[in-house]
């Protein structure tokens, strides 16, 4: 693990810092650290940045309630830029908006899956519910329908394995996935909860391997 005077500050003493939201994965916010901004978001576990323009320091969310809990920091490989991970309390953006990238340059008008950004469009159709939209009727017919569907979904994906069928497979557990995303949207359980849980199992599995092998 870096220490801080292992890092590289640039001739004003300062270092870039790419806020990204550890839930989404989305970029938040770029903002700049110094020595002592760096020092205080490592001991409050709170972002704090130094302001170029009002040359002093910066605790974000101190005005606005929009604190940002730091759940890690990276260096890159130079050790001259740092991400940091976040879990927000409200908009980073001090336009209200909750990335301050919300401007598009350029789009290929194709977007990389993730699961994030299934989440977010799962969780943008229950907020609208558009007509004639499959989701919109799922959210619509509420829990019930929602637990049918993953039960469903489960048996197809039991019997297309079963079938040693790879292609129907894949299939189905494409249509269990996104039924599966569907209840987390509507009981509120996100992807980080989710991979909190994941990373929590890693280790106790470890630690139960160890003891068997003694």
């Amino acid at each position: 693990m870096l220490e801080i005077n292992q890092l590289k500050f640039d001739q004003n003493g300062l270092i870039p810092a790419i806020v990204v939201d550890g839930e989404s994965g989305r970029v938040l916010t770029l903002a700049y650290m110094n020595r002592e901004s760096l020092k205080i978001s490592m001991e409050k576990g709170l972002t704090c940045f130094w302001s170029r323009s009002r040359q002093q320091l910066w605790l974000k969310g101190e005005t606005s309630g929009n604190y940002q809990h730091i759940l890690s920091i990276t260096a890159d490989c130079d050790g001259d830029a740092l991400v940091v991970r976040v879990k927000k309390d409200g908009p980073a953006c001090h336009l209200g908006n909750d990335s301050c990238f919300e401007n598009p340059v350029y789009e290929t008008g194709e977007e990389p899956f993730s699961a994030e950004g299934l989440y977010r469009l799962l969780q943008s159709r229950k907020e609208t519910l558009p007509e004639g939209s499959y989701t919109t009727y799922l959210f619509q017919k509420g829990l019930d329908k929602i637990l049918k569907k993953v039960g469903e979904e489960s048996t197809e994906v039991i019997i297309a394995g079963k079938a040693e069928d790879k292609r129907e497979t894949i299939y189905e557990i494409a249509d269990l996935a996104y039924h599966v995303m569907v209840l987390m949207v509507e009981m509120g359980i996100s992807v980080e909860d989710v991979r909190r849980e994941l990373a929590g199992r890693h280790v106790i599995d470890h630690k139960v391997k160890q003891e068997k092998m003694v």
